[in-house]
């Protein structure tokens, strides 16, 4: 007999219940996928083997692991003998989905009986349940059962002798019917085995019919990503003045004790302005964080991956790509290690191409610089800031680029067919007051540990190349430095696009990390002050006056798509085994951030914003 059931069922709990320690585990011929059986006594004295197939949820495999369960109740596979009865597993307190997969097996005329799992936590839940009715409705003998407490199991050797008195027929072809069709069918089996629900199981479901909503579902997530990007800003303008305050008095009081001359400079202009010009956007980052956490807290964001899935799928993905891409909003090097859950190998390799378009949160502190300089702090409608409304433009920018980079993927080097999924929804509930704390400090020490490291590397290094040689007086020391002439060289390339003498300076450190482009922005106004000022008010004053609207626009429509992170590069490299596809991701990436810095900058000269 075969074991099969949805993940998550509780499926391995009652196979260690049935066959205790007679236990065998090996491979399949030929497949590396472990093969776990057991030996049991039925009712009747007669001993069977049970084995264990791995989770499913439908005979339309999407894994290895699907793929050996479809062929061993089918009897496909070779060396494996077709079982003689399934034993169904289910949890109680998800029928809706787990019945499904019932419905598919039935069709195939073999003798099952289904096991009702963890009926204790479901009736914990406020479900209550009439096994009897869902055997009539159904037409399979149901036995309830606890596999972790051993309750039920002489009744499921019971009806798996009655089920082995029936005449076992060659299994049929799978009928996989519209998943629509077959969950109509099994949400109303549920509700007929339902007896009674507690009033908190029925307002999930009622939340579920809004949030899951093709388009009222899409007109919450989007109404939720407005709101956050307007708290990015609205929330984070006290806490930011703070650090900044500290970070001016930090730099004058260093300035006081340490005689003018290389260290003071190096300290000052360098260290305190660079890493400075980074640190004060933490309490963004938290912020954006913090909503994250609570989403994902919630049970929300699993809804969210199953709005998005019919998006996805439009443009050639499977909803399966949605956790890593979601990844890369905060890194997207911990996005792509997250494709190896992907198991076509056209569908992950697309993922990874499109990662880096994703808006990490090494964008956010460019995006809101140039945003506070150029963009007005006023209202749009009551609640609605104009700087949180760009902000929220542009990640819906990059979530738009990568679908339509995606689309062309599929349609060119990554041709293939996409393939489907499915996610169990969690339930709804309170976030952990510990768990989120501990969330958010984790992501204040990354960040703090990024700025400390890379940021702060990157900024004496550039400091160095933007001191020497000394300039004669009255001749700019960014140009005449080492650093001013190699951006005078890469000017000459970024012109045409809008872009002046300090962003080709800021973009080659930037290509360490994303955000070392403000610090290296602070750093050259720092260099550039005889005053040795910095700040957030030094910096957005420098670039009101040296930059025009048109130019600002262009440098935020550059960093959208630009992939400038050697990090996102070499674990590119690493997961494609290789440097053929990471050199043609920067390559497409960098072509697409030109044009479209190009486009944005020559359309905003033509509206009179030059």
């Amino acid at each position: 007999m075969a074991l099969v059931g949805n993940p998550n069922a509780g499926k391995s709990a009652l196979f260690n219940a049935l066959t205790g320690a007679r236990q065998k585990v090996g491979n399949y011929p030929g497949v590396t996928v472990e093969r776990h059986s057991g030996r049991l006594s039925l009712a009747d004295g007669r001993p069977a083997e049970l084995i264990d197939l791995p989770g499913t949820y439908s005979l339309d495999p999407a894994s290895p692991d699907e793929r050996v369960t479809r062929d061993v109740v089918l009897g496909r596979l070779a060396g494996e003998r077709r079982p003689d009865a399934l034993l169904v597993v289910v949890d109680a307190g998800n029928l809706d989905n787990h019945l499904r997969f019932v419905l598919q097996l039935k069709a195939l005329g073999m003798p099952i009986v289904v096991a009702l799992n963890m009926i204790d936590l479901a009736e914990r839940d406020g479900l209550t349940l009439d096994p009897m009715r869902l055997s009539q409705a159904i037409g399979l003998p149901v036995v309830p059962t606890v596999a972790v407490r051993r309750r039920g199991l002489d009744a499921l050797r019971e009806a798996l002798v009655e089920a082995l008195r029936r005449v076992s027929e060659a299994p049929a072809e799978p009928a996989l019917p519209d998943i629509a069709m077959l969950q109509r069918e099994a949400r109303a089996l549920a509700a007929a085995a339902t007896i009674s629900e507690t009033r908190s199981r029925r307002l999930a479901h009622r939340l579920d019919g809004v949030l899951l909503h093709p388009v009222w579902g899409m007109g919450v997530l989007l109404a939720l990503l407005f709101v956050i990007f307007q708290a990015v800003f609205a929330w984070s303008e006290a806490p930011i003045g703070w650090i900044e305050g500290g970070m001016a008095a930090l730099g004058g009081a260093v300035g006081d004790l340490i005689p003018e001359g290389f260290v003071r400079s190096l300290i000052v202009d360098g260290v305190i302005a660079g890493v400075g010009a980074v640190v004060v956007f933490l309490p963004q980052i938290l912020i954006l964080f913090g909503f994250i956490l609570l989403l994902e807290a919630s049970g929300y964001m699993v809804r969210a991956a199953f709005l998005m899935d019919r998006l996805m799928a439009s443009v050639g993905l499977s909803g399966r790509a949605f956790i890593p891409l979601l990844s890369s909003f905060a890194c997207a090097v911990p996005g792509i290690m997250a494709t190896r859950t992907i198991d076509d190998e056209k569908d992950r390799l697309t993922t990874i191409l499109i990662a880096p378009l994703m808006t990490c949160s090494a964008r956010l502190p460019v995006y809101t610089i140039i945003i506070g300089a150029f963009i007005p702090d006023r209202a749009v409608l009551p609640g609605v800031g104009l700087q949180g409304l760009v902000l929220f433009g542009l990640y819906i920018a990059g979530i738009a680029g990568a679908f339509l980079a995606a689309l062309a993927l599929r349609r060119s080097v990554t041709k293939g067919a996409s393939s489907g999924f499915m996610l169990e929804m969690p339930r709804y509930q309170l976030p952990n007051l510990r768990d989120f704390a501990l969330g958010l400090w984790s992501r204040a020490a990354a960040f703090l540990k990024r700025a400390g490291t890379i940021i702060l590397l990157t900024t004496v290094i550039l400091w160095a190349l933007l001191s020497f040689p000394k300039a004669p007086p009255g001749v700019p020391q960014t140009e005449y430095s080492v650093a001013g002439r190699i951006a005078s060289g890469l000017e000459v390339v970024v012109r045409p696009i809008g872009f002046n003498h300090d962003i080709a300076l800021a973009l080659i450190p930037a290509m360490a990390a994303r955000e070392v482009a403000v610090a290296a922005i602070g750093t050259v106004y720092a260099v550039d002050d005889s005053e040795g000022e910095a700040g957030q008010a030094t910096i957005r004053q420098q670039l009101q006056k040296r930059w025009s609207l048109a130019t600002a626009l262009a440098f935020l429509a550059w960093f959208v798509f630009a992939p400038q992170c050697i990090s996102t590069i070499a674990v590119t490299r690493r997961e494609t085994n290789g440097w053929k596809w990471p050199l043609f991701m920067v390559g497409y990436l960098f072509a697409v951030a030109y044009v479209a810095a190009g486009i944005t900058y020559w359309l905003a000269v033509a509206a009179g914003l030059g």
